[in-house]
C-alpha cells in the first residue's frame, strides 16, 4: 500500500508541474514565491496537528482543508500535489525527528497519502470552478468546499485502510472514529479557508488580525477533542473493568488482555497470573485479537519504559500477577494513560484475587460435599448417603421390582484392633472396602455404615415367575462375596483371612425404604452370627413388628394427604404462681379409619426411621402454626411447642422450611418452641449444632424435653443455649415417695434458675405435686391436674379464660398507708 500511494503521489506531483499554468501577466508575486507560499501553507497545516487515541491506534487531525482552500486560491491547481508533497513531507519529517521517531517508510506513506488526497481534491475543485485568484462567489465556495470534502474523505479512508491492514481489523471502526473526531475541525477549516480567501481578495493586510482567533480556535478544538476522548476513555474503562467480574482465572485474564488492548490502543498486552501452587501462567493478546496462554516462569522484576507500562498486581501484601501494556512507537503513553493503566491494574488485581478465592472456595465446597457423603477411611458412601441414594434408587424402580440388601459385618475385627493396633484395623477395613468395590455391578450401591459394617444394595435382581428366584440370587451373591473376602491377605505383616457375616433381605422396591431394609438385614446378620454360618436370609417370622410397621407407613402416606386423620391435641402449661398460660404443647393423634385412635407411641417410632419423617414434621408444624396464628387474631400471645425428632436435626434444610412456615402463617419466631431430647443435644454431630444455631439465630425458642433421663453431663447447656427445661413426668410422679426423684427435680429447678431458664414440670396429676413444685420454685407445669390434651377448637376459650382469671387475681394495694 505504501508503494502504491508513493507512486501515485509522485506521479501526481510531476504531472501537475508539467501542466501549463496561466498566471496573470501583472502578477505581483513571481511563480517561485507563490509555490513557496503553498509549500509553507501545507507544512504549517500539518505542524498544527491534534492527535487522539482510538481503539485502533492514534489518529491525527490537521488544518489540511484550510491550507488546501488557501492554496487553491493562490497557485494553479497543478502545482498543489508537488507543494503538498514537499510541505507535508518536510513537516512530518521534522515532527518525527523531534518526537515521534517514525520509520522512514511511514513518513513516505503519510506524505504520499496527503499528496494523493490533495491531487484528487484539486481535480474536483477544478472541475467545479477555477478557484485561482477568483472573486469570492457562492459558486467558488461550493467548489472549494467540494474539494475539502474530497480531501477529508480521501485522507480518512487511506489512514483507516492503513490501520486495518496493520492490525488486522475491519476498516469501519477507525474510519468512523476519524470522521467523528474531525467533523468539528473540518467545518472550522473550511470556514477559516474561505475567510482567508475573502481577506486576500479584499486586502491582505487584514490577515494580520487572524493569529489570535486561529489560536483560540485551535484551543477550542483541542479542548473538545480532549473532552470527547476523556468521555470515551472512561466509558471504555468502565466496560473493560466490568468485564473483569468473572469467577474463573481464565475469564478474568482473557477479559483483561482484550479489554486493555482496546482501551489503551496498545500493540500487545500480557498478564502474568500467579497460581496458588507456585506456578505462573501468561495470557497474551496482540492487535490480531487472538488470546494465547501458556505456562511461564515467574516474571522478573521489570519497570515501565517509554513504550511499555508494567504494573505489579497485588492485593494487600499478596502478589497475584503482573500487567504489561506495550504501546506503539508512534504513540507513547501519556500521563493520563499511565494513571489509567495503574487503575486498571488495581481492578484486575482484585478480580484475579476474587477468582482465586472463588476457585479455592469451589475446591473446599467440592471436598466438603464429597466428604459429606463418603466415608473418609474407605472412600465408599457413608451411612447417610447410603440411605438417601438407596431410597432414591428404590423410587426409580417399579413398585414390584425385587431388590436385595446385603449387610456385612467383619468377624473378629475387634481382635485385630486390640492385637495389631488401630492402624491395622483401618488397613483391614480399606482392604475389605476395595475388594467389595471390585465386585459391585452397575446400578448397585455400596457403602460403609460405620465400624466394620458394610451394606450392598443389589438393584439388578432377576425378575422371574419363580418367587424364590430373587432370594436365591441374593444368597448366591452373598456367598460369593463372603468367599472372595475370605481369600488370604496380609495386614500389618500378618497373613490372615477376612471372614464376614452377611445378612440378606429381599423385598419389592415399593414396599420398604432403606431404613426398613437395613433393619431387616441387621436381624438376618445376627441370625447368621448365631447360627455359626456366614450368610443368612431375613426370616419375617422372627420379626413380628415388620409387616405391621410397613403397612402403617403406607397408611400414614395416605393420612398426610387426607388432612382429617392426623389431628392436634393441645395441652396448656400454666404458671404455678398466677395460673396464667405460659405455653401450649402440640401433640399429634391419628384418627385412623380402621385402627381407631392412635397415640404417638403407636406410630411415631416407625415414622422417625422412615423417609416420611420430613413430610410428617412439616405437616405437624403447619398445623401447629395455623392454630397459633388464630390465637394471635384473638389477642392471645401464647407460644406453641412442637416436638422435633432427632433425625430432623440432620437435615440442613430444616431452618429454611421452618422460616417459610412462620412467614406463611405470620407467626413471630419467638412464639414457636421446638422441643428436643437431651440425648439429641448431647450429640457431637456438627450438622446438629449448625441446625440448632441457625434456629436460635432466627429467634425460635428451644426446650429440652424429658430432662434428667439421659446423660448426666450438663455441658450441652453451655454449648447449645436453650430457653426451657421440661422435667420428665417420671420424676414428678415419684417426688412424694422417692427422695432421689425429688432431688433431681430440686436440682433441675435450681440449675434453671442459675442459668436463667424456664422450668416446666410434666405429668402433674395431683394438688400435692403442684404444691411441692411451687415450693421448689418451679416456673410452670402441665398435666392432667390442670388440663388433658384437647382439640384445637376448644383450646382458644381455655387460654382466654386462664388469661382473664390470672388478671383478676392481681389486686392493687391501697395508695396511702399500704401495709
Amino acid at each position: 500500500m505504501t508503494a502504491a500511494v508513493a507512486v501515485t503521489a509522485l506521479a501526481a506531483a510531476v504531472l501537475g508541474l508539467t501542466v501549463p499554468a496561466a498566471l496573470p501577466p501583472d502578477d505581483p508575486l513571481p511563480a517561485p514565491a507563490r509555490f513557496g507560499l503553498a509549500v509553507a501553507a501545507f507544512a504549517v497545516a500539518q505542524l498544527a496537528r491534534l492527535r487522539f487515541r482510538t481503539a485502533s491506534g492514534m489518529v491525527s487531525i490537521t488544518w489540511g482543508e484550510a491550507a488546501l482552500i488557501v492554496c487553491l486560491y493562490l497557485v494553479p491547481a497543478g502545482w498543489l500535489p508537488a507543494a503538498a508533497l514537499l510541505g507535508a513531507g518536510a513537516a512530518w519529517t521534522g515532527m518525527s525527528l523531534v518526537s515521534d521517531r517514525r520509520p522512514a517508510l511511514e513518513l513516505v506513506r503519510i506524505a504520499g497519502s496527503l499528496t494523493a488526497a490533495t491531487a484528487l481534491a484539486a481535480a474536483v475543485a477544478g472541475v467545479l470552478g477555477r478557484p485561482m485568484l477568483a472573486a469570492p462567489t457562492p459558486e467558488l465556495a461550493v467548489a472549494l468546499a467540494a474539494g475539502s470534502v474530497t480531501y477529508l474523505l480521501t485522507t480518512a479512508w487511506l489512514g483507516s485502510v492503513t490501520l486495518a491492514l496493520r492490525h488486522g481489523i475491519p476498516i469501519g471502526p477507525p474510519l468512523l472514529a476519524a470522521l467523528r473526531g474531525k467533523l468539528l475541525m473540518f467545518v472550522g477549516n473550511v470556514a477559516v479557508g474561505l475567510v482567508v480567501v475573502t481577506l486576500l481578495e479584499i486586502d491582505a493586510r487584514w490577515l494580520l488580525l487572524l493569529p489570535p482567533p486561529l489560536w483560540l480556535l485551535q484551543q477550542t478544538y483541542r479542548h473538545r477533542l480532549r473532552a470527547d476522548q476523556e468521555r470515551r476513555t472512561w466509558r471504555a474503562f468502565a466496560e473493560a473493568t466490568a468485564a473483569l467480574n468473572q469467577l474463573d482465572e481464565r475469564g478474568v485474564a482473557t477479559a483483561a488482555v482484550t479489554g486493555a488492548l482496546g482501551l489503551f490502543g496498545a500493540e500487545l498486552v500480557e498478564v502474568d497470573v500467579a497460581r496458588g501452587d507456585g506456578r505462573w501462567r501468561r495470557y497474551r493478546a496482540d492487535t490480531g485479537g487472538q488470546v494465547r496462554d501458556r505456562e511461564a516462569p515467574p516474571p522478573a522484576a521489570a519497570e515501565s519504559g517509554d513504550q511499555e507500562l508494567v504494573r505489579l498486581l497485588t492485593v494487600g501484601s499478596v502478589e497475584v500477577g503482573q500487567l504489561h501494556v506495550h504501546f506503539p512507537r508512534s504513540a507513547p503513553p501519556s500521563v493520563r494513560e499511565r494513571d489509567a493503566v495503574a487503575a486498571f491494574g488495581d481492578a484486575l488485581a482484585a478480580a484475579l484475587h476474587d477468582a482465586a478465592t472463588h476457585r479455592e472456595l469451589r475446591l473446599v465446597t467440592a471436598r466438603s460435599s464429597y466428604e459429606a457423603v463418603h466415608d473418609q477411611l474407605t472412600g465408599l458412601l457413608n451411612r447417610a448417603a447410603m440411605l438417601a441414594r438407596g431410597d432414591q434408587s428404590l423410587r426409580q424402580l417399579a413398585h414390584d421390582h425385587p431388590v436385595a440388601l446385603l449387610l456385612l459385618d467383619v468377624n473378629q475385627f475387634k481382635e485385630v484392633n486390640d492385637t495389631l493396633g488401630h492402624a491395622a484395623g483401618d488397613q483391614l477395613l480399606r482392604l475389605t472396602g476395595n475388594r467389595l468395590a471390585a465386585l459391585v455391578r452397575p446400578g448397585d450401591l455400596l457403602g460403609r455404615l460405620g465400624g466394620d459394617e458394610f451394606a450392598l444394595l443389589l438393584t439388578a435382581v432377576p425378575v422371574l415367575d419363580d418367587r424364590t428366584a430373587p432370594i436365591a440370587y441374593a444368597l448366591r451373591q452373598a456367598r460369593e462375596i463372603a468367599e472372595r473376602l475370605a481369600a488370604p491377605t496380609e495386614v500389618a505383616g500378618v497373613r490372615m483371612s477376612v471372614e464376614v457375616a452377611v445378612g440378606v433381605v429381599v423385598a419389592d422396591a415399593g414396599t420398604a425404604d432403606m431404613t426398613e431394609l437395613l433393619r431387616r438385614a441387621d436381624i438376618a446378620m445376627y441370625q447368621a452370627k448365631e447360627g455359626g454360618g456366614s450368610v443368612a436370609a431375613y426370616d419375617s417370622s422372627r420379626d413380628a413388628a415388620s409387616t405391621d410397621q410397613l403397612a402403617l407407613l403406607a397408611e400414614l402416606r395416605e393420612a398426610l394427604e387426607a388432612d382429617d386423620q392426623l389431628v392436634l391435641a393441645l395441652q396448656p402449661a400454666v404458671d404455678l404462681a398466677t395460673g396464667a398460660p405460659t405455653g401450649v404443647e402440640a401433640l399429634i393423634r391419628w384418627r385412623h379409619p380402621r385402627r381407631g385412635w392412635l397415640g404417638p407411641s403407636d406410630f411415631i417410632r416407625p415414622v422417625e426411621h422412615s423417609e416420611q419423617l420430613g413430610s410428617f414434621t412439616r405437616y405437624v408444624l403447619d398445623k401447629a402454626l395455623a392454630v397459633a396464628a388464630g390465637w394471635a387474631r384473638d389477642g392471645l400471645d401464647v407460644p406453641i411447642s412442637v416436638n422435633l425428632s432427632a433425625r430432623s436435626l440432620l437435615d440442613p434444610r430444616l431452618p429454611a422450611e421452618i422460616g417459610d412456615a412462620l412467614r406463611r402463617h405470620q407467626v413471630p419466631p419467638h412464639r414457636l418452641v421446638l422441643e428436643i431430647t437431651e440425648t439429641v443435644v448431647m450429640s457431637e454431630l456438627e450438622i446438629i449444632d449448625e441446625v440448632l444455631a441457625t434456629l436460635r439465630s432466627m429467634g425460635v425458642q428451644l426446650a429440652v424435653d424429658d430432662f434428667g433421663t439421659g446423660f448426666s453431663s450438663l455441658t450441652f447447656l453451655t454449648r447449645i443455649p436453650v430457653d426451657e427445661l421440661k422435667v420428665d413426668r417420671s420424676f414428678v410422679i415419684r417426688m412424694a415417695e422417692s427422695p432421689e426423684a425429688a432431688a433431681i427435680v430440686r436440682t433441675t429447678v435450681g440449675l434453671a434458675h442459675e442459668l436463667g431458664l424456664r422450668v416446666v414440670a410434666e405429668g402433674v396429676e395431683t394438688a400435692e405435686q403442684r404444691t411441692a413444685l411451687a415450693e421448689l420454685g418451679c416456673t410452670a407445669a402441665q398435666g392432667y391436674h390442670f388440663f388433658k390434651p384437647m382439640p384445637a377448637d376448644k383450646i382458644g376459650a381455655v387460654l382466654g379464660s386462664l388469661r382473664d382469671n390470672a388478671q383478676r387475681n392481681v389486686f392493687p394495694l391501697r395508695a396511702d398507708g399500704a401495709s
